[in-house]
């Protein structure tokens, strides 16, 4: 971990020497390593002893921080706003979380285990996706009539999906299909596995869009 921070201090010493401040690179390399190291600990904790109430307040958690999030990208509206993005998270989050525990047949359907990572990365696939969307969706108002500027910010927020589509087994190999098999998992395992989080991934984001 110490070498890969040499990487960073690389990075920073570029920006300083093109006029960027590097505190944003500063607080936001703090906030990932505190965050993570805080997050293994909850884990360790949360994993000695499942327990449905508190999964369900850690993804209320998450929808609570991804809406705040998506939120800072949106350049109009007001609390009709949030709670719209919130809704809209809630229900494309819980439904696809819903859907992909029982595929993946997680007992109990609360353990830690399986429910804060699918949650996390559903979540995260719908805050980034309406983060895109509403961005796009002002500046295309400027020039086009709704339903044209909705369907040009629905298919921009839609393009990181499509492209790990395009480009998974070709170009890379996602994270959680590398992960499986550096634990030693079969490769067969873990691509069916990948096949479901990308799926998850793609309607999650449309579906959360399409609600909003």
């Amino acid at each position: 971990l110490a070498f890969m921070a040499l990487p960073l201090v690389g990075l920073g010493f570029i920006m300083s020497r093109w006029g960027f401040s590097i505190k944003p690179l500063g607080i936001a390399s703090l906030r990932m390593v505190l965050q993570l190291l805080a997050v293994g600990y909850v884990l360790v904790f949360l994993f000695e002893a499942p327990n449905p109430w508190v999964s369900g307040a850690v993804f209320g958690v998450m929808l609570l921080a991804s809406t705040l999030i998506a939120k800072r990208h949106m350049k109009k509206g007001g609390l009709g706003a949030l709670k719209m993005l919130l809704l809209s998270i809630f229900i494309a989050s819980a439904c696809m979380l819903a859907l992909v525990l029982h595929v993946i047949d997680a007992t109990p359907w609360y353990h830690p285990q399986y429910f804060i990572p699918l949650a996390g990365m559903i979540v995260a696939s719908s805050m980034n996706a309406l983060s895109l969307f509403a961005e796009r969706l002002v500046s295309e108002l400027e020039n086009h009539p709704f339903e044209v500027a909705r369907n040009k910010a629905f298919n921009a927020s839609l393009i990181p999906q499509f492209n790990g589509f395009l480009a998974v087994g070709l170009v890379s190999l996602p994270g959680m299909m590398t992960g499986q098999i550096l634990a030693g998992v079969s490769p067969m395992i873990a691509v069916r596995y990948q096949i479901v989080v990308m799926v998850m991934i793609l309607c999650t984001a449309a579906f959360s869009v399409i609600i909003y």
